[in-house]
């Protein structure tokens, strides 16, 4: 595998991760440089460790998930897509989302944005690809990406106040709605 279609590939894989972070930085629960970082490090993290998983695994393991595993990533998603809404309709001072940045809300992003990451690690297994430099690039541009969009979306939301969250939850959705399509069409 080129540098170039590594590239490419890693910016495809991130692309998720980034409006995902464009979505979750325009709820202004996220400032700051630690939280910023954390979520980013986490994104960056599960793209790194789902190629590797799923190169391990091989077969088998994708056989078992790959007719659902759109729709877990869509249900994650939804989910805190959802909570976003609520909360930009909530009164301001309402606080119904909290810091994505943190507990389970982080962990279900992270993995609802790399699940696509083990269908990439199988391909390079059947490529005969090793996976550890294509991975850690993979890690290191979503968490790039995700700091990009974070940063965007916090710029957003002080522009806009909770109008951007509510729009926020409806791309996380979205995205959602695009994994299922696309699996669909692809299937």
């Amino acid at each position: 595998m080129g540098v170039l279609e590594l590239l490419f590939l890693s910016l495809s894989m991130a692309t998720d991760a980034f409006a995902v972070c464009l979505g979750a930085g325009t709820s202004g629960y996220i400032s700051g440089p630690r939280p910023h970082f954390r979520l980013a490090f986490h994104f960056g993290l599960f793209q790194f460790i789902m190629p590797v998983l799923g190169w391990l695994a091989g077969v088998t393991i994708v056989e078992h998930i790959h007719l659902f595993d759109h729709w877990l990533a869509f249900s994650l998603l939804a989910l805190v897509g959802v909570r976003m809404i609520r909360s930009g309709l909530a009164p301001n001072d309402a606080n119904t989302v909290g810091d994505f940045s943190r507990g389970w809300q982080m962990v279900l992003l992270s993995i609802a944005v790399s699940i696509d990451a083990l269908a990439v690690g199988l391909s390079l297994a059947l490529l005969e690809v090793f996976v550890w430099y294509p991975a850690i690039v993979i890690g290191v541009v979503t968490g790039l990406m995700s700091l990009l969009g974070l940063r965007i979306g916090h710029c957003l939301g002080k522009q806009f106040g909770k109008r951007m969250e509510i729009l926020g939850g409806l791309v996380l959705i979205g995205i959602g709605v695009r994994i299922v399509a696309s699996h669909m069409a692809a299937g």
